[in-house]
């Protein structure tokens, strides 16, 4: 399997107040890192928050941590992650 294929299959999936915790525990952590889902990302709309979410391993720490949806990207169609493990976003 290409590392690409590795790195965009979903690991998990987590309910939205899972989703939702598990964001605002790495916006906590990190310096920065709400600032700047707030300006790379809009929120979620409250229509998409009663889904299930996919969870996926970081690519960037060895699969430590795991991607959690914090909002859709403003410049590109796509979900935008934040690992809760080294505090990257990702596009997915």
């Amino acid at each position: 399997m290409s590392s690409n294929v590795g790195q965009n299959y979903p690991y998990t999936r987590e309910t939205e107040p899972e989703r939702a915790a598990a964001v605002e525990q790495a916006a906590a952590r990190f310096d920065g890192l709400r600032d700047r889902i707030a300006s790379e990302a809009t929120p979620l709309p409250v229509a998409d928050r009663d889904e299930l979410w996919w969870v996926w391993a970081c690519p960037d720490d060895g699969a430590l941590g795991r991607l959690h949806v914090a909002g859709y990207a403003r410049d590109r169609h796509a979900v935008y992650a934040i690992c809760d493990n080294c505090g990257k976003s990702f596009l997915r």
